[in-house]
């Protein structure tokens, strides 16, 4: 079964040359043909042109080869996000960006680069999405090295002497996902529509932010990969393990399994209620750790094994980390 990060960049292959191919589209009438493609000179006076046929397939055919790439060499598979994601936004906002240069104009000449906070936005995007893929290639699955540990599945581990064990394990809810990709597709066309000129005013920026904010809140909602060690258990949020909610071994004064499903905590994603905080993304076993008289909840496999390593690790007040069991 593919992950979620496999399913995210399938999503994101795809995408790119729909958003290349139908911003053109969409201006068709108000472009000439040719389309001003190149600016050179301090002046930024266009010295470069294409056929609207050609403006359209090249980035779409760069975009083709890159993703080519990828599959093929199985060391740019491993950094997949790393490359798609910032090269995907480059090309989207070049090709906005040119859109909104042409946009009304009768001759490809009378072209005008857009303002430079066209170009900031895009380079920041782009460094963004880069930095978010190197983070999303480092926690991808099978990065994870794979280890031993005790199968005792009671209250606490027997932890042999000069042993140090980590428990790992992880969830995701691919509707959450699905979710937060439609969210941040209607937030990323906005976007690009604004770049391109195709809508102007506040509003387009409004709504292209809350449905951008609201993408990410449910995104890091999706998955969740919890971890035991020996300074305690980590809760990290979402593909880009972000935000992250950490408690000390010795802060921990519990921890169970308990069976929870959606309607007793109130739904799905980051839950507060009467059963304390629940992070549910699918139903069943859920590992549960009272700390400061509160109770903390996320819906993961193999939750005894956790919650027996950390109440061992709490009592003994913590140790360190060494063999991965997911």
């Amino acid at each position: 079964m593919k992950s979620g990060r496999g399913w995210g960049l399938a999503g994101w292959t795809a995408g790119i040359p729909v958003v290349l191919v139908a911003l053109p589209m969409a201006a068709r009438g108000r472009l000439p043909d040719p389309m001003a493609t190149h600016w050179g000179g301090p002046s930024g006076t266009p010295d470069g042109a294409s056929s609207f046929g050609g403006a359209v397939a090249f980035p779409t055919g760069v975009w083709a080869v890159l993703v080519l790439g990828v599959v093929v060499f199985a060391a740019a598979r491993a950094r997949a996000a790393t490359a798609l994601l910032p090269a995907g936004v480059a090309l989207a906002g070049a090709q906005a960006a040119i859109v909104r240069a042409n946009l009304d104009r009768e001759d490809w000449r009378q072209a005008e680069l857009p303002t430079a906070w066209v170009a900031v936005a895009v380079c920041a995007a782009a460094v963004l999405a880069a930095l978010a893929g190197m983070r999303i290639d480092r926690r991808a699955p099978g990065r994870a090295r794979g280890g031993g540990g005790p199968a005792d599945r009671g209250p606490v581990m027997d932890v042999p002497a000069g042993e140090r064990l980590v428990w790992l394990a992880r969830t995701s809810n691919p509707w959450l996902g699905l979710t937060a990709g439609v969210l941040g597709a209607a937030a990323a066309v906005g976007a690009v529509l604004g770049v391109g000129g195709l809508v102007a005013g506040p509003a387009w920026l409004a709504a292209a932010l809350a449905l951008g904010l609201a993408a990410l809140a449910v995104l890091a909602c999706s998955s969740v990969r919890a971890r035991v060690t020996g300074e305690g258990l980590e809760v990290a949020f979402g593909p880009l393990g972000w935000p992250v909610r950490r408690w000390p071994a010795a802060a921990v004064e519990s921890a169970r399994v308990e069976d929870r499903r959606p309607a007793q905590v109130g739904g799905w994603g980051y839950r507060l209620g009467g059963l304390g905080t629940t992070v549910m993304l699918r139903a069943g076993e859920c590992l549960v750790v009272r700390a400061g008289g509160r109770d903390f909840a996320v819906s993961v496999d193999d939750a005894a094994r956790g919650a027996a390593l950390l109440n061992s690790l709490a009592r003994c007040g913590g140790g360190g980390g060494g063999v991965e069991r997911r």
